[in-house]
């Protein structure tokens, strides 16, 4: 990335380099083990986001939740742990993190379990709760993955980590939990698969390094370009959610079964593993801006297949390509972030700007939708889309100028 930081534990370990798998832009590189701990931790954390729109849509056909409630109770979840992300980020230090792991992981199992017996605006209080922990676990992963000399990499490993693990819960999901035992087995699946996560935190760094903030102990608000990349992150990202989220509803109103909805998810995840991979392999050769024109243009031509009553081959190739575009451009928020502000204050922030997107954008689409016409979060999903690209497209035309 060429930063220009010097990796000082590099020199001074000379024969433990080996072990050091993970260079870093800031502190001391982390192991393979470390950095793998610190990946698996946010995978648990954000496991039940690729399963969210089927258990939520299951919840409003067993009447236990409205069609607006679905896009409320997904924002409500997103939006406690972006908050939570962001306030550690800027408040808390990097520090105890096994400890934190051990804890944020038990109250999220807790917190899925006691899922099953709600309804109604019990389901949106017990949501926003999960959000908590979930915030917690997300923060202990960006930390490591913004402190590396490729954030791009790191990211993508993350999100090809976490839609491997989704697919394969999807998949457990569409074939036996859910029409076996029904949305309250997934909430319980889901509670069990957590508890993985009381064993990773065993191998997460316990500390991160301090940032190179100027004299700032750690932690810090952005600069004004940085809040500008984070409103930007914040906006795109609150396009795919609006879309997304309501998959269910969108393919009854193009008058299919929500069995071709759940059919299509199986479909999206395993493309994203792709279009993660990919990111992994183009991250330092493609440049970010590059990336997000494409995906802005795919993104608007796939979404508009949910416009009128397509045949269940075509909406199922939709959806499987808005995920593969949504996974593929994501891991490169991070270096557009850095971009705009170099102190990587705002990296830190953008898991939070990203969660916040995604607990805007089902939130804004549920007013915009009703329990008989879902097409309204397409059209709000395409001018947020625009408008985060804009903003990007502005930041990025003006780096140069203010480098010189």
């Amino acid at each position: 990335m060429g930063w220009g930081i010097e990796r000082m534990s590099m020199t001074k370990a000379g024969d433990r380099t080996a072990e050091h798998v993970v260079h870093e832009a800031v502190g001391p590189a982390f192991s393979g083990v470390e950095a793998g701990a610190a990946i698996a931790i946010g995978v648990v954390s954000l496991l039940i986001a690729g399963e969210l729109s089927v258990l939520l849509g299951g919840l409003a056909d067993e009447h236990r939740l409205s069609a607006s409630g679905i896009g409320i109770a997904a924002a409500i979840e997103a939006l406690t742990m972006g908050i939570v992300a962001g306030l550690a980020g800027v408040f808390l230090k990097a520090r105890r993190l096994r400890l934190l792991g051990v804890g944020a992981t038990l109250a999220l199992a807790l917190v899925d379990l006691s899922t099953i017996r709600m309804h109604d605006n019990g389901i949106l209080a017990v949501r926003a709760v999960a959000g908590i922990p979930e915030g917690l676990l997300l923060w202990i992963t960006i930390g490591m993955i913004a402190r590396t000399a490729t954030p791009e990499r790191w990211s993508a490993v993350l999100f090809t980590a976490l839609t491997s693990a989704q697919l394969a819960v999807a998949t457990a999901f569409s074939v036996v939990i859910l029409p076996r035992f029904g949305v309250n087995g997934g909430f319980i699946f889901l509670a069990v698969v957590s508890l993985v996560g009381l064993g990773i935190a065993c191998f997460i760094p316990d500390q991160y390094p301090p940032l190179p903030e100027e004299g700032q102990a750690n932690g810090g608000a952005p600069p004004p370009r940085g809040w500008i990349a984070l409103v930007a992150t914040f906006i795109y990202v609150a396009a795919a959610g609006a879309v997304g989220i309501y998959l269910v509803p969108l393919a009854h109103q193009a008058g299919l079964s929500a069995d071709i909805a759940r059919s299509a998810l199986p479909l999206s995840l395993a493309a994203q593993i792709l279009a993660g991979v990919l990111a992994m392999v183009v991250a330092g050769r493609v440049h970010y801006f590059m990336i997000f024109v494409a995906g802005t243009v795919a993104s608007l031509a796939l979404w508009s297949v949910y416009e009128f009553a397509a045949p269940a081959w075509l909406f199922v190739t939709a959806t499987v390509g808005f995920g593969f575009v949504a996974i593929f451009v994501s891991p490169f928020l991070v270096p557009m972030t850095i971009e705009a502000d170099p102190s990587r204050r705002a990296a830190v922030q953008s898991g939070a700007a990203q969660l916040l997107g995604a607990a805007f954008g089902p939130f804004v689409a549920s007013l915009a939708v009703d329990d008989h016409h879902a097409r309204g979060a397409i059209w709000l999903g395409a001018g947020l889309l625009v408008a985060g690209m804009a903003m990007i497209a502005g930041l990025h035309f003006t780096a140069r100028a203010v480098e010189a």
